[in-house]
């Protein structure tokens, strides 16, 4: 077309151009073109052969033109011919999105193609010219976009082609997919869901769709989504974990809240959505802070006196309010309810709803649905009805919102779904609630009547007698909320006296809405006054006793039961029959002539047990019943058919069973079971009793334990406080003493302090093992002291032999004697010698240890002083330097001392020395005299020889053990030294720190110690050379 018309308009040399392009099209585009131009006069092809002309070009075009073209006309005949495009061009689109996805114009052509023979109910748009159908009315299938939906997601991969194609960022590629598949949701929602649920990132990429900068996109965008997410709990969870609630509520900010248009109204209605019936998803909007950012959208004191309430505005407000009601519904959880109720009021929210509430000017709807929000936001929640309790209306004088809301309640002007709406208010604000229904019943007391204010007891004493039969109805049941769980505000109500006419006494309510019900009127008003009164007497004997005191109450309630009745009079009977069972239950038999025996058998003989039971049966089966029970919230088409309230079906289904069984009179075998069973229940509680004493004699001395430990406990305390003190007290003085201390040397007392930590840790491994080494030498004298004993025992016994051969043999036994006595003797003398040599040694090593534990106490004061003054005082340093200093000396003293007696040992050790020398010289004549010819004078003498070559063993091992104590004590000399010069090193430094010492003494106590040394040296050398 477009050619043709360029060529018509340019003239001749544009057409032979043209003709010469033709001449080199192959023979396929010829045949297009003879189909295209040459149309014979007269003759106009149908829809369905110009369909199927156009998908043969699509599938038999080479050039992307060609295919383009044919495409943009199966669009323009798609809406027309739905069934022809959607049966033969199908699978040739799917084709070209496959094939010619680069293309964005020509897959733009398929997929708004697709969606029109999809969607079932076009766009609106110009009639264009087409095909006709030579004058028939063409009927197409029904649902047959469903059909063609089906046909298309039966292969998985198309739907996934679609989400492909939405990752491109094209306009004219995106917007058209979004299009299809917000068809595809419509037509087929289920399946489409489960498709995109299995897809790994079918949700996020849709998700994307509302972050479009493109406003038609993202709006698009929010219809697929809302399409997605209804009745899918698990895309529901997806979406809201994909920031879906932050990024909507962004999207209402930016549209100006309330005022905004139909994006607002899809955002809210996508939120429905994903928190209605979701629990998981409501308590992350809770948790997430999101019902703080809902406040600002009821705020309606910033919009204009005269710009009204656009229908937008009355549509986005509605919404908003379902939204909240959503969060705090009676079906959702006590815990999660509990916990959206605290944040609306802590946030403002329910602040708001009530200036909603009490403004002027709200259109009825937005007022009910308010009503109704605001009643679920008290529902059960004390400080909120608190709350609800303390608003007041704008009028003067002030009055309660909760009069405000009766006042419209009873006036049978306001329109019906308004005064249900105040009804459920009122119902939630007593809910849970005995303050408020304290405050309620007090209002119509004698007592606190006010007759120059409208009290609530006042409004609804007149709607209870008031003529209009929904007032009535109204008014009795919003007072048995009043009165639900609380036997108190019963026998309460019981002293309301009422005022018929001047000149007559006043009656009570109770007897005032018995005498209305005897008087008949119509079904809601009896059906209103009975739920009231079953509320009334249930659990409460007081009540009981007030009705049956008036004797025409019983004859009444028989009579009605037993009355023949239409359908809805049976619901009546029901209601009566329940009242009857009340009656009898919780008779107390304070009436002599209606006892509860006596009502059983006036019911068995009048009415009839199976008669009775099937009137009480009459009421659950009834479609009032089931309708009531659905939601606290009363729910009617018109006011005829409110007839029962959800709280007095559950009171009904509650005492349903225990009525049946209250009416049955006895027999003696039930009378002895219970009898039994009440025996056996008394000696229950008695074991109970006892075991109660028993746990309380326990408490009481657990009691009595506590107390003894919390005594001791404060005193504890209190210790450790004093304590806590004295150390943060010793704390200050040290930290004061140390700070005056680092003024004088604030470099060099670190450093000092650190050397000498160090040096004290050297010290104290020495003397570690010092101490080692004196327990293994301690450990071998053990071991010689039983060798020597071994030897004494073996002297004995050679004593012994020669005793017995002196008596055999008296001459040779004196010759024996005189030789071998010389060398006993020495032995003796050798072995004392030994004693005493150990005897010292000992002693030296007690000695030695001595000043080891001198030495260490030295240094730990001298370490004390060097660190710094304690928390003491500068006297109590000064008597420790003294102290130490007295120490020292005598420390040094007791090491000359110790050098004294080590030089005498040594001497001594030179004489046992010169005297194993004379006894080698006695063993040697020993052994002459042992060459005589006498045999058994040399046997004594060859055991005497050894013994004598071991005692000289021993001896070699004794010396060797003393050298070895020389040794040790010559170790020990040089660590005295080495601790010598510490202390020196010590007494330098408290010269540093501002000590007197006496440099004299010290001086020459080192001089004279170390002269010692030398001596000691000098003789060990001499010695050495001898």
């Amino acid at each position: 077309d477009g050619h043709v018309t360029r060529m018509r308009q340019e003239g001749g040399p544009a057409l032979g151009d043209f003709a010469r392009k033709i001449i080199k099209f192959p023979a396929e585009n010829m045949n297009y073109l003879k189909n295209f131009l040459a149309t014979q006069p007269g003759t106009q092809p149908t829809g369905a052969e110009t369909i199927e002309r156009l998908c043969d070009r699509v599938q038999s075009s080479t050039l992307l033109d060609d295919r383009r073209d044919a495409v943009r006309a199966l669009k323009a005949l798609s809406k027309k011919f739905r069934l022809e495009v959607g049966t033969q061009g199908m699978d040739v689109l799917i084709n070209i999105l496959e094939t010619d996805r680069t293309d964005g114009e020509i897959v733009n052509y398929a997929l708004d193609t697709m969606n029109n023979i999809m969607c079932n109910n076009p766009e609106d748009d110009d009639e264009e010219d087409g095909p006709q159908t030579n004058g028939e009315v063409r009927q197409e299938p029904e649902d047959l976009g469903g059909q063609f939906t089906e046909i298309f997601i039966k292969k998985l991969e198309n739907v996934q082609l679609l989400l492909n194609f939405l990752e491109e960022y094209d306009f004219r590629i995106r917007w058209p997919t979004v299009k299809l598949m917000t068809t595809l949701l419509c037509n087929r929602c289920s399946q489409m869901q489960q498709i995109i649920l299995n897809s790994p990132v079918g949700v996020s990429r849709l998700m994307d769709l509302i972050s479009d900068a493109r406003e038609v996109i993202r709006n698009d965008g929010l219809l697929l989504l809302i399409q997605l997410t209804k009745g899918n709990a698990a895309i529901q969870k997806i979406v809201a974990f994909e920031n879906a609630f932050e990024r909507l509520l962004e999207i209402i900010v930016e549209e100006g809240h309330s005022d905004g248009g139909i994006v607002v109204e899809d955002c809210l209605l996508l939120m429905m959505n994903l928190l209605k019936n979701n629990n998981s998803n409501q308590t992350l909007f809770k948790e997430g802070g999101l019902i703080q950012k809902l406040t600002p959208f009821f705020d309606i004191t910033e919009a204009s006196p005269g710009g009204g309430w656009s229908a937008q505005k009355v549509t986005n407000l509605h919404i908003m309010l379902k939204l909240v009601r959503t969060l705090v519904s009676p079906n959702n959880p006590t815990v999660s309810i509990a916990a959206c109720q605290k944040v609306m009021n802590t946030c403002g929210l329910l602040e708001k709803l009530c200036m909603i509430l009490m403004a002027s000017g709200v259109p009825a709807d937005i007022l009910t649905e308010t009503i109704n929000t605001v009643s679920e936001v008290i529902r059960g929640n004390t400080a909120n009805q608190e709350y609800f309790a303390s608003v007041n209306a704008p009028s003067q004088p002030p009055r309660p919102a909760i009069v405000v809301l009766l006042m419209s309640m009873v006036n049978e002007k306001q329109p019906f779904v308004l005064r249900c709406a105040v009804l459920y208010c009122f119902q939630c604000f007593l809910f849970k609630n005995e303050v408020g229904q304290a405050q309620i019943v007090q209002t119509l007391l004698p007592t606190t009547a006010d007759a120059s204010a409208i009290s609530a007891g006042q409004l609804l004493c007149a709607g209870l007698f008031s003529t209009d039969p929904l007032s009535n109805w109204c008014a009795s049941v919003a007072l048995s909320h009043a009165l639900k769980d609380n036997p108190t505000q019963k026998e309460q109500l019981l002293r309301v006296q009422l005022a018929t006419s001047i000149g007559n006494p006043p009656v009570s309510l109770l007897q005032q809405c018995t005498n209305i019900l005897s008087q008949g009127g119509k079904l809601q008003t009896r059906l209103g006054l009975l739920i009231l009164l079953c509320s009334w007497l249930s659990d409460c004997s007081i009540a009981v006793t007030h009705f049956l005191h008036n004797a025409t109450n019983i004859p009444f309630l028989t009579s009605q039961i037993t009355d023949q009745a239409e359908e809805d009079e049976q619901l009546a009977q029901g209601l009566f029959a329940l009242l009857l069972g009340i009656c009898v239950h919780y008779n107390d038999n304070s009436i002599e002539n209606f006892t509860k025996e006596r009502l059983q058998q006036l019911l068995s003989k009048r009415i009839g047990l199976e008669s009775f039971e099937d009137k009480l049966s009459f009421v659950t089966k009834s479609d009032h019943y089931s309708r009531a029970a659905r939601s606290p919230q009363p729910r009617y088409d018109a006011p005829e058919k409110v007839l029962l309230d959800y709280e007095f079906v559950a009171l009904f289904r509650q005492y349903e069973g225990v009525i049946m069984k209250a009416v049955r009179p006895k027999t003696k075998e039930e009378e002895a079971a219970e009898q039994k069973t009440i025996e056996d229940h008394a000696g229950i509680v008695t074991q109970y009793k006892e075991l109660i004493r028993e746990q309380d004699a326990e408490l009481h001395s657990t009691k009595q334990e506590l107390q003894e430990v919390k005594v001791k406990l404060s005193e504890t305390e209190k210790q450790l406080q004093e304590q806590s003190s004295m150390v943060q007290q010793l704390r200050d003085q040290y930290s004061l003493l140390k700070a005056t201390k680092g003024r004088e040397s604030p470099q060099v007392q670190p450093a000092e302090g650190a050397g000498g930590a160090e040096e004290v840790a050297r010290l104290q491994g020495q003397l570690e093992e010092s101490k080692r080494l004196l327990e293994s030498r301690t450990n071998q004298l053990a071991e010689k002291d039983s060798t020597i004993e071994q030897l004494k025992n073996d002297l004995t016994v050679a004593e012994a032999k020669a005793a017995v051969r002196e008596a055999s043999e008296a001459g040779d036994t004196t010759a024996a004697e005189d030789s071998t006595r010389p060398l006993q003797d020495r032995i003796e003398v050798l072995t004392r010698e030994k004693e005493e040599l150990r005897a010292k040694l000992s002693s030296q090593e007690s000695q030695i240890e001595t000043f080891r534990t001198d030495n260490e106490s030295l240094k730990a004061k001298l370490t004390t002083q060097t660190n710094g003054p304690s928390a003491e005082s500068e006297a109590a340093l000064a008597a420790e330097k003294s102290a130490a200093q007295a120490k020292l000396a005598e420390v040094e003293s007791q090491l000359a001392n110790a050098e004294e007696e080590n030089r005498r040992l040594r001497e001594q050790l030179q004489n046992a020395q010169v005297q194993n020398a004379h006894v080698q010289n006695a063993q040697v004549q020993n052994a002459q005299v042992q060459n005589s010819p006498d045999s058994a004078r040399n046997a004594d003498s060859a055991e005497l020889e050894e013994e004598v070559k071991r005692l000289r063993e021993e001896k070699k091992q004794l010396e060797e053990e003393a050298e070895t104590a020389t040794k040790e004590q010559d170790d020990l000399l040089v660590l005295l030294a080495d601790q010598d010069a510490k202390i020196k090193k010590y007494r330098d430094r408290l010269k540093e720190l501002g000590e007197q010492v006496d440099e004299d003494d010290d001086d020459e106590g080192d001089l004279d110690d170390d002269d010692d040394y030398e001596e000691e040296e000098e003789e060990e050398e001499e010695e050495g050379e001898d």
